[in-house]
C-alpha cells in the first residue's frame, strides 16, 4: 500500500513538473523582428516625396543593401516580409542573394508601406515641408530638420500636418498609419509564434516605422529620421514589445567593413 501510494504521488509530482515546464516553455517563447528600411530609391536620390508612389533602388541603393545583407549573415531568419512596394522588395532579394539565402518565400503585407502622402506623392519634399510646418509651430525649414534631425519633433503632429494639408485630402493621418503598421507587426508575430520562428527579417520604410514604434518606447531616438538601411530591432516576449534598437547602421557598417576588406 506505501509503495502504491509513493508511486502515486511520484507521478503527482512528474505531471505537476511536466505542466509547470510546458507553462514556462510557453512564457519564454519570444520572437525578434529585425526592421529596415529599404535601399535608397530614385525618389531619395531627386528629394521627391515617395510614399505609395515606388521607384526602384539606385546602384547606391543596391549596395547598401548588399552591405546590409553581409552584416546579417550570422543571423538565422526564418520568415521574410516587405509590403508590396517594388523598393521593399528589391531591397530584400538583394539582402538574402548576399546572404546565400536561394530557398525563401516573401510574405507581402500591405500594413509594411510607407506612408501615403496624398496630393504631396512624387512632389518636391520641400514643398510637403513648406505647407506643413507651420501647423507644428515653425516658421524656418532649417529649424524644422534641426529638430527633426535631433529627435525633438515628434512623429505624430508631423505626420497629422502633412494631412490637414494634403490638397486632395487623401494623405493618411497618424492613427491610420499606426493602426495598420501595428496590426502587420502583431500579424509577423503571431504567425511567428504559430510556426515557431525566433528571427525575422521585414523590410519597410522609414515614416512608416517611426509611426510603428511611436507608442512602443520612450527612446527619443523614435523621432529621428531612418537612413536607408537602417534597422529597428523589436522583441517580443509574455506578451510585450520591446524596442532593443532604433536606427541602427551597425549592421551595414560590419557588412561593409567585411566586403572592403575581402
Amino acid at each position: 500500500m506505501k509503495i502504491t501510494k509513493l508511486l502515486i504521488v511520484g507521478l503527482l509530482a512528474i505531471t505537476t513538473a511536466l505542466v509547470g515546464c510546458s507553462t514556462q516553455s510557453k512564457h519564454d517563447d519570444s520572437v525578434t523582428i529585425y526592421f529596415a528600411r529599404h535601399g535608397k530609391t530614385l525618389f531619395n536620390s531627386f528629394d521627391l516625396v515617395q510614399g505609395w508612389a515606388d521607384t526602384p533602388l539606385t546602384e547606391q541603393g543596391i549596395e547598401v543593401a548588399r552591405y546590409l545583407g553581409e552584416g546579417l549573415k550570422d543571423i538565422k531568419f526564418d520568415a521574410y516580409y516587405t509590403s508590396d512596394a517594388g523598393r521593399q522588395r528589391q531591397t530584400m532579394q538583394v539582402i538574402l542573394a548576399q546572404m546565400g539565402i536561394k530557398d525563401y518565400k516573401i510574405n507581402e503585407l500591405q500594413g509594411l508601406r510607407e506612408v501615403f502622402y496624398g496630393g504631396f506623392e512624387g512632389g518636391p519634399n520641400a514643398k510637403i515641408v513648406a505647407d506643413s510646418m507651420k501647423l507644428v509651430g515653425y516658421k524656418s525649414v532649417d529649424n524644422y530638420f534641426k529638430d527633426y534631425k535631433n529627435g525633438k519633433l515628434a512623429i505624430e503632429p508631423m505626420v497629422d500636418a502633412i494631412a490637414k494639408v494634403d490638397p486632395k485630402q487623401l494623405a493618411e493621418t497618424y492613427r491610420q498609419v499606426k493602426s495598420r503598421t501595428q496590426d502587420a507587426l502583431n500579424t509577423i508575430v503571431q504567425n511567428a509564434l504559430k510556426n515557431g520562428d525566433k528571427n525575422i527579417l521585414a523590410i519597410s520604410s522609414g515614416m512608416s516605422m517611426q509611426v510603428m514604434i511611436s507608442d512602443l518606447t520612450d527612446d527619443i531616438a523614435k523621432n529621428k529620421p531612418l537612413s536607408n538601411a537602417t534597422i529597428i530591432k523589436i522583441t517580443y516576449k509574455n506578451g510585450q514589445y520591446h524596442v532593443d534598437e532604433i536606427g541602427s547602421m551597425d549592421y551595414v557598417n560590419k557588412g561593409k567593413s567585411t566586403l572592403n576588406n575581402q
